[in-house]
């Protein structure tokens, strides 16, 4: 780190800002965050990536009951893996060239009911998966993906959520000496002036339709980089996080709102994914 001369003020100020930062960034999870950045390549630093198809599992905490939620990101879990959307992914190898198939399968889902209370910090997001496996609510998966989806009145303040630009939280957690992948999708109805992109929306759910938005985001960047050292760029940006907040071309869905993709019988605003090809990349809804 480079040292400069500076006067006593300053050093403070920048004493407070830093571990304001550090204290809000859990491991793997807001690194890099601050905007969108194109104008770098993506790199890949050796570590591993989910090559193959990857399981996905769906952990439903706090209270759904009677929401339309479950079944739009239901859906989507079910119809992303294949998609030209997420075949993006395959074009993000390890070091043998072994990369991601661009498939992904709905595995089951379970619900939670506030087992690790209303705060949720990384290490209680990790607690929901473990109990989940211990319990044999789910089976362990080494190779799969479990997604915890928070009601509305769940917050996640030490995981960056509702904080703009910040990139949703992903990490690894342990069980049984045994790592597991997982992903936390927080709930739009604490941060609608953050998080909701449009109203109406594509399923008739403002709060569901930002967080199928979310969930491909996730995926896209758990398949490429599980543990934090597989593809991302000078900045930090994993692929997903280099396009969050951009949708391409849209069209209009049944109900007037704006869609840019159709997975299996439903219309969803996803945000793009970092496409990783010519010098730089760009951010984009289908492999070339």
């Amino acid at each position: 780190m480079k040292r400069r001369t500076t006067n006593l003020l300053s050093l403070a100020a920048l004493a407070i800002a830093v571990s304001l930062v550090l204290s809000a960034a859990p491991a793997l999870a807001q690194r890099g965050g601050g905007g969108v950045k194109t104008d770098s390549r993506i790199l890949y630093h050796n570590g591993p990536v989910l090559p193959g198809t990857s399981d996905v599992y769906l952990i439903w905490y706090g209270n759904f009951s009677g929401d339309t939620t479950v079944s739009i990101l239901t859906d989507l879990t079910s119809s992303i893996g294949s998609s030209p959307y997420f075949l993006i992914n395959t074009t993000y190898p390890d070091a043998n060239g072994n990369a991601p198939n661009g498939a992904v399968i709905y595995a089951g889902a379970v619900n939670d009911a506030y087992s690790h209370g209303s705060d949720l910090t990384a290490l209680a997001i990790q607690g929901i998966v473990r109990d989940n496996l211990v319990a044999y609510n789910l089976p362990f998966d080494p190779a799969g993906i479990y997604i915890v989806l928070a009601s509305a009145d769940i917050s996640s303040n030490s995981t960056g959520f509702c904080s703009p630009s910040a990139p949703p939280h992903h990490g690894v957690g342990d069980f049984n000496g045994a790592q597991f992948k997982y992903g936390f999708i927080g709930n739009p109805q604490r941060c609608p002036s953050v998080l909701v992109p449009q109203s109406p929306s594509p399923n008739d759910n403002i709060y569901a339709d930002p967080m199928a938005s979310t969930l491909a985001h996730l995926l896209d960047v758990i398949v490429t980089d599980p543990t934090g050292t597989g593809w991302f760029d000078r900045y930090g940006l994993e692929n997903a996080d280099k396009c969050q907040g951009t949708y391409g071309q849209t069209y209009a869905a049944a109900n007037g709102s704006r869609a840019n993709i159709r997975l299996g019988s439903r219309d969803y605003l996803i945000q793009q994914n970092w496409v990783n090809a010519t010098r730089k990349g760009y951010c984009g809804l289908s492999n070339p």
